[in-house]
């Protein structure tokens, strides 16, 4: 039987905690504050199977969604930030994507979080193009969002019959999933927190399948993005979100649609 060592755990802990968080990390004074570092950070950041600019984005989304205290958040963000794993431009893309499939009261915190980021380490200002800066057809706009939302769901999208769905088409993949600030896979990862959190069927199926089948993601990126959320979120939440991607994946490899 291998036995292994709990101060080696926690010098990994406490290790990996001050370098995701860009300062150093303070001794635990709790059980939870032990379990953070010597479970959270030793046993889940620690993990090869998802790259840390990934890591970064879930965490960050997934603590704002769970309304986690500024001190989490503001770590995230800072360590991001000086690790240059997220540069403040695609930040702020990230909050106004999480604003998207959050709702605009959470990508205000996620960019309360950037504020508070920027002035502490002396950035400039981010790069923010303007959602339009030209005159546009509304009609075009909406063909173009059904286009993108195609793309980047692997299946088509419905008319503009409501209000809703014209919002889908004409703001969410017409104008927002186009911004070049963020790059696809990671709008993914936000996105993914999103719908997660919504505990709604179609929309975590659905984002879940494409996914993977768009190739942004892999089977097993994805059974990590389960755990790193579940940090966040919480077990029965990522373990509802866990048998999704388990169930995804074989109609993926199947070439099976989401709900075929």
């Amino acid at each position: 039987m291998t036995l292994l060592d709990p101060k080696e755990r926690s010098d990994r802990g406490q290790a990996l905690q001050t370098e995701v968080n860009g300062q150093p990390a303070q001794a635990p004074v709790s059980p939870v504050d032990e379990s953070i570092r010597d479970f959270v950070y030793a046993e889940v950041w620690s993990r090869p199977g998802l790259d840390r600019r990934s890591r970064y984005l879930i965490s960050i989304a997934s603590a704002v969604m769970s309304a986690a205290p500024e001190a989490m958040i503001d770590g995230y963000v800072r360590g991001a930030l000086k690790s240059g794993e997220l540069t403040l431009d695609e930040l702020r893309e990230g909050a106004l994507h999480l604003a998207v499939y959050g709702g605009w009261p959470r990508g205000l915190e996620w960019d309360a979080a950037n504020n508070r980021a920027q002035q502490a380490l002396g950035l400039k200002p981010a790069n923010c193009p303007p959602i339009r800066a030209e005159a546009w057809d509304p009609v075009a706009r909406g063909e173009k969002g059904q286009a993108e939302f195609t793309k980047t769901m692997t299946f088509p999208g419905g008319p503009s019959s409501n209000p809703f769905q014209e919002a889908i088409n004409n703001f969410v993949f017409g104008e927002m999933w186009c911004r070049p600030g963020l790059d696809e896979r990671s709008r993914r990862w936000i996105t993914l927190v999103g719908v997660a959190n919504s505990a709604a069927e179609i929309p975590i199926k659905s984002h879940f399948h494409a996914g993977m089948a768009s190739g942004n993601c892999t089977r097993e990126e994805m059974l990590e993005f389960s755990l790193q959320y579940g940090v966040h979120a919480g077990w029965p939440r990522a373990s509802l979100v866990n048998g999704v991607i388990m169930e995804m994946a074989k109609k993926v490899e199947a070439g099976l649609p989401w709900h075929g």
